[in-house]
């Protein structure tokens, strides 16, 4: 059956020669696999593969049966070009982090409009802002883990929590505000946060999400991260 919807592009692997399994987060279906032919040849219209470069937000036309692992697509184009997200070095190492967290928190499961919401909001934000995103990676975090289930309501619950699970974190007062305003803010509110607190906060973070999703395991794109916005 044909169905329209919206999705957010995660990742892809090759498939045969030619195609490619693009992991895609759905506004209808949550997160679904596709299989996309022909996308790896000289002869490809319109370089489609870029359609599945992280954070990609697209417009889709599916064959979907419930019963299912693999689907495919009719059509597909992105609902919103990037202008900035791909070749800003900043943003791209965001969107790569960001999409390696999704990657790992997002199951196959029934659909959440209010996340997709979110997480398309976010990605737009990304990409529009010009000033004041370089701790939008830690926000994003914090906010991402109301709709996972346990996002914490101060900076103290976050701090007893780790501390619980015999994690040594100890932010100074300018941590501790720069975390109350991301849990009470939008992305792009002007926060003032050292380079070395707000490295501090991410190994922090990370460490939270450890703790309530067992299958986190090793983030790779972190050092880079760290590097890049820390």
């Amino acid at each position: 059956m044909l169905q329209k919807t919206r999705g957010i592009a995660l990742s892809y692997i090759r498939y045969r020669e030619t195609s490619i399994i693009a992991r895609v987060y759905t506004e209808e279906y949550g997160l679904q696999s596709y299989i996309v032919n022909s996308v790896r040849t000289a002869r490809s219209k319109n370089n489609r593969i870029a359609l599945f470069q992280p954070l990609t937000l697209l417009e889709m036309v599916v064959y979907y049966k419930n019963d299912r692992d693999l689907h495919r697509l009719s059509e597909v184009k992105t609902s919103y070009p990037f202008q900035s997200l791909p070749f800003d070095v900043a943003k791209s190492t965001i969107a790569m982090f960001v999409t390696e967290i999704l990657n790992k928190v997002l199951k196959e499961e029934a659909s959440s409009p209010t996340l997709f919401r979110f997480l398309a909001e976010s990605v737009i934000f990304l990409e529009e802002a010009q000033t004041d995103f370089e701790n939008f990676h830690l926000a994003f975090l914090l906010k991402l883990s109301f709709f996972l289930g346990f996002g914490p309501e101060s900076d103290r619950e976050f701090e007893s929590q780790l501390r619980e699970n015999s994690y040594p974190f100890l932010p100074d007062a300018e941590t501790e505000t720069a975390l109350n305003i991301m849990l009470r803010y939008p992305f792009g509110t002007p926060i003032k946060l050292a380079r070395a607190s707000r490295n501090d906060l991410l190994d922090a973070l990370v460490a939270y999400y450890q703790i309530h999703i067992d299958s986190i395991g090793e983030v790779k794109s972190l050092p880079v991260l760290r590097e890049v916005l820390g």
